[in-house]
């Protein structure tokens, strides 16, 4: 009785539990498509969580896919990992058929690892399709050398892909920015730009920040996370400068510039925006530059703050009683996390009672903190 229920569909749940065993069996799953309309409805998404990864290696499905395909897709999205070697016949098939990608509203196409004897094919097939699809509006760029870079600055100076006129967000993610040269230049052909976004990019010194500094339009920098390999100095003050008010989300994550770390800090309280929704400060901090920071910064509104203090010689004792004095009594963020090498804020209710008083939410690091990933595919 049991069974019959089980196939019937009686016991959804219970079902759905046992296909979910079959996850990695795909010979069973593609026997469950076959048992009924129910099964075939909890084996098909198992099938196609990674269909790449089935033994068989047999990609023709995609080339059906694709010739069948409703050519008024509203979004197509293409995330490639490990198997690069068919990415390459994927990009084929769909230069194949103009028409398809030209009516494509969004098209995403996510490449998480290459490797070096596939780099330039796939980067060649990828500014192919972007020529064609005419609207790009969205572009993540995550290089490793200047040869990449250099197709891609092609690319958005090309008047073919006609990104000058609809291109409006550009996010440089972990590029090395070494030896990069025109970059004013290519920036300034493009028209539309709205939200420029650096994560983690290596070498913003004074070669890469007086690129910017030549911009004669706004630089419309709205997220700017750094740490260590950045290696930055104190003309990055002069970077935030040009970017004025548009900063919204600011990351300093464990500096390895002495020069930027003497004076650094204290200089920066003078130059944030009026507002931010998100400033992440993870330093080695020293009380003296911290009050001063905070005095210099008190005209600026933080939607999220979070302060992690590296200095084994600090505890709450000595950078709380500055928290309290300059933000929460001025009431200058709306949800704050603080934590150093022992604890953290969020452990001490008395004390995350006493900022609710001041309509600030103490909250955990990690429920604060953005997952870089999930930031980045939100960008707009």
């Amino acid at each position: 009785m049991s069974c019959s229920k089980i196939f019937s569909g009686n016991l959804p749940e219970l079902t759905e539990n046992i296909i979910k065993y079959f996850q990695n069996d795909y010979s069973t799953l593609y026997s469950c498509i076959l048992v009924n309309r129910f099964w075939c409805r909890l084996a098909i998404p198992l099938l196609w969580e990674n269909p790449f990864s089935i033994p068989t290696r047999n990609y023709n499905f995609i080339e059906i896919y694709l010739h069948n395909l409703n050519v008024n897709l509203h979004t197509l999205e293409i995330e490639i990992n490990f198997c690069i070697r068919c990415f390459d016949g994927i990009l084929e098939l769909i230069l194949q058929n103009p028409n398809f990608i030209r009516n494509i509203k969004n098209l995403k196409l996510f490449i998480l690892r290459t490797n070096n004897d596939n780099n330039m094919l796939i980067i060649n097939r990828v500014l192919q399709v972007i020529n064609l699809h005419q609207n790009l509006k969205n572009i993540l760029l995550s290089l490793h050398s200047n040869k990449e870079f250099l197709f891609y600055q092609s690319l958005l100076s090309s008047k073919d892909s006609n990104c000058s006129n609809t291109l409006n967000t550009i996010t440089f993610y972990r590029v090395d920015f070494k030896g990069i040269i025109n970059l004013d230049k290519t920036i300034e052909q493009l028209n539309v730009l709205e939200s420029v976004h650096i994560i983690y990019c290596r070498f913003l010194n004074i070669s890469f920040i007086q690129q910017i500094l030549n911009l004669i339009k706004p630089f419309k920098l709205k997220s700017l996370f750094i740490n260590a390999t950045s290696e930055i100095d104190e003309s990055l003050l002069l970077l935030l400068q040009k970017s004025g008010g548009y900063l919204k989300n600011f990351s300093v994550n464990r500096l390895g510039s002495e020069r930027f770390k003497l004076n650094g800090l204290q200089n920066l309280g003078q130059i944030l925006p009026s507002k931010l929704e998100y400033l992440d400060l993870t330093l080695c901090i020293e009380a003296s530059d911290f009050e001063v920071f905070l005095k210099n910064s008190q005209g600026t509104f933080i939607k999220k703050l979070l302060i992690r203090d590296l200095n084994q010689k600090n505890n709450n004792d000595i950078i709380l009683p500055y928290i309290k004095k300059y933000i929460m009594k001025e009431k200058r963020v709306r949800y704050l996390n603080f934590r150093n090498l022992y604890n953290e804020l969020f452990d001490f209710s008395d004390e995350v009672k006493e900022f609710k008083l001041y309509n600030i939410k103490v909250q955990k690091y990690n429920d604060l903190h953005f997952d870089i990933y999930q930031f980045m595919q939100k960008l707009d």
